[in-house]
């Protein structure tokens, strides 16, 4: 990998978002938000700033229909960013777990940068919106970003009654998770993968 720059951009736009965006794995926590959706701005920023990435989100989307396609389509152009800017994957330390507190809320995640796609999700939120967000779309933005970063991910809700602090503690275990998975090994200096390839 040497010093090359981690990063990538993405322009997407459909007849429901016009999305731009851009990210960097080896970042300093900088996040420049617009998508529209106040409780999805939060959640971003909260990624990025522990994750120790950068990014940069500006979204035109369909809100007068609802949030749905423009969370999806965030989590889909940031899983491609995500998948372009990690390269050729040679050195990375793959895989990683955390658990995360978030008052009394505990969440935890696993993450193996694989190359082939899986969530699990396991929550029970208690309320259906936070604000007017639809906790449904926390699962849907975490799908996208799986499927298209095509890394496996694992994130278990293990205790909690406050639905906000549930999702804040899924932010930030999935940020610390991923920022120790894409870290680079000085032991590893090829593919991390006995197949030679992920």
């Amino acid at each position: 990998m040497g010093n090359k720059k981690r990063e990538a951009f993405i322009e997407r736009q459909t007849n429901e978002t016009d999305i731009f965006l851009e990210f960097s794995i080896d970042g300093s926590g900088e996040a420049k938000l617009k998508t529209g959706i106040g409780f999805l701005d939060h959640m971003l920023d909260l990624f990025t700033k522990h994750g120790c990435f950068d990014l940069t989100c500006k979204v035109k989307g369909d809100l007068h229909v609802d949030f749905h396609h423009s969370v999806e389509d965030v989590g889909i152009c940031l899983g491609q960013a995500f998948h372009k800017a990690m390269g050729d994957f040679k050195g990375i330390t793959r895989f990683a777990n955390v658990v995360v507190p978030m008052d009394e809320s505990l969440c935890s995640c696993a993450i193996d940068i694989s190359n082939r796609p899986y969530l699990g999700f396991k929550h029970s939120f208690n309320n259906e919106k936070v604000g007017n967000f639809d906790t449904e779309l926390v699962e849907e933005f975490f799908n996208a970003f799986v499927n298209n970063a095509r890394i496996n991910c694992h994130i278990a809700i293990q205790e909690g009654k406050n639905t906000h602090h549930k999702i804040e503690a899924c932010f930030k275990a999935f940020a610390v998770c991923l920022d120790k998975a894409t870290q680079l090994d000085p032991r590893k200096t090829d593919i991390p993968s006995t197949k030679g390839l992920l």
